[in-house]
């Protein structure tokens, strides 16, 4: 297998976002300027990760304009978080279809005003009973779901507790609050107890807060450890399940439903966005505290509704997962192949234990020409470096989907040894 031969180490050192972010100087504008002239260099350099356009459904092959070429190729997608690979079930595209006609393409309002639909109750009532919780409120991204939910329920005088890999909309949410923010060692239990020795008193609320499954790692949260020390400090737990819907569990209902918890965190918060491949945010639990979250949570009060469609073709993708487990079952035979045989290659693998298998390469030079490598070769994955991971910590993401051939996870195998091979990466 022979690849085209990559730009140069120097030549790739040129182009780093970090040097565009914080730009002493009176103009505020600096900044933007020198973004302009690194991105150009960029989309000349690198025109095979940025904006890359799919041309087709987000599932398991897509097509994808080559920005080489400009002509429309056959891609295996390994990018995509709709791990179950339904957005194009015909179920799912007849559910949006039939409520466009209904209800039309969009809300049109704010969800307390007109932009609540007798769809958008249903979904809430399902995904109540889907985290076995008492209700759910439905926000305009999961986004919004973390910031707007996390703002209104800490104050100055509270504390917010993180694991270090929190998705960075928690740590935007515990910022906006004005809270006290700690955060302890990714998973290390022990620091967690002992921030909390520290931080919890009478005289103010704390909330921990963690990922059921972290985005950049694959792993997943020691979620019964967490829930037992908050309990002995007094601390309430809020869980970030985005990744976990569809995929963690005896039946696909998350974290909680891993370690026997369901019903039993303070607040869980999903997505329509990863699994149900769609758009928007949940958050469930108590009836009390979801009816505080829709008069004091900023994005759901102050914007437009998730269209219908979204939710109708969310409803029919729950649906779907109950009627049909076989589905997350072949993710999973997909997934344990791809370790497997990525870990017997010589790959470093972080230590995930969900459909996210992070792929550590430790160099941007060779994770750049790696990932073009991949590109021309008919393979989409993720690239994931500084700011988001440490320098020497980037890595490819692949996020499996149910729909992958055994012949395509054999070729993408193939294709990555035969990389690692010419990059030293083994």
């Amino acid at each position: 297998m022979s690849f085209e031969t990559s730009q140069t180490a120097k030549e790739q050192q040129e182009v780093s976002w970090s040097d565009c972010y914080d730009v002493p100087g009176p103009d505020l504008f600096e900044k933007v300027m020198r973004f302009a002239g690194t991105a150009d260099k960029a989309r000349l350099l690198f025109p095979h990760f940025l904006r890359r356009p799919v041309c087709s459904a987000n599932v398991n092959r897509v097509k994808m304009t080559d920005r080489y070429t400009g002509q429309v190729r056959d891609m295996i997608m390994l990018g995509s978080n709709s791990y179950l690979g339904l957005t194009n079930h015909p179920k799912v595209i007849e559910a949006a279809v039939e409520a466009t006609k209904k209800y039309g393409y969009g809300a049109g309002s704010v969800s307390l005003y007109s932009g609540t639909t007798d769809l958008h109750i249903e979904l809430e009532k399902r995904m109540a009973a889907f985290y076995q919780c008492e209700d759910a409120i439905i926000f305009p991204t999961g986004y919004a779901a973390n910031v707007s939910t996390i703002a209104a329920l800490l104050h100055e005088q509270d504390v917010a507790v993180n694991d270090l890999y929190n998705h960075a909309s928690i740590f935007d949410g515990c910022k906006l609050s004005g809270a006290k923010i700690e955060t302890y060692a990714h998973a290390r239990m022990g620091h967690l107890e002992r921030v909390l020795q520290e931080n919890c008193g009478d005289d103010h609320g704390t909330l921990v807060i963690t990922d059921g499954v972290f985005s950049m790692e694959g792993d997943v949260a020691r979620l019964d450890e967490i829930v037992r020390l908050a309990r002995t400090f007094n601390a309430r737990v809020m869980l970030d399940d985005a990744h976990s819907l569809g995929v963690i569990g005896p039946t696909g209902k998350g974290t909680a439903e891993k370690f026997g918890l369901q019903g039993k965190i303070d607040v869980t918060v999903g997505t329509l966005s990863k699994c149900l491949g769609g758009i928007g945010g949940v958050v469930a639990g108590s009836a009390e505290l979801v009816d505080y979250l829709r008069f004091y949570a900023r994005a759901y009060f102050f914007s437009g509704a998730v269209p219908a469609p979204v939710i109708a073709g969310s409803l029919a993708i729950l649906d779907i997962m109950e009627e049909q487990p076989e589905i997350r079952e072949n993710l999973w035979q997909s997934v344990r192949y791809m370790i497997e045989n990525l870990s017997a290659a010589g790959f470093k693998l972080c230590k995930t234990q969900s459909a996210i298998i992070p792929v550590v390469i430790g160099d941007e030079t060779k994770l750049k020409n790696m990932l073009r490598d991949l590109t021309q070769a008919g393979i989409f994955m993720n690239y994931v470096a500084s700011p988001a991971v440490a320098r020497n910590k980037c890595r490819l993401r692949m996020s499996m989907m149910a729909g992958h051939s055994r012949k395509d996870l054999d070729y993408v195998i193939e294709t990555m040894e035969a990389l690692g091979r010419k990059y030293d990466i083994l």
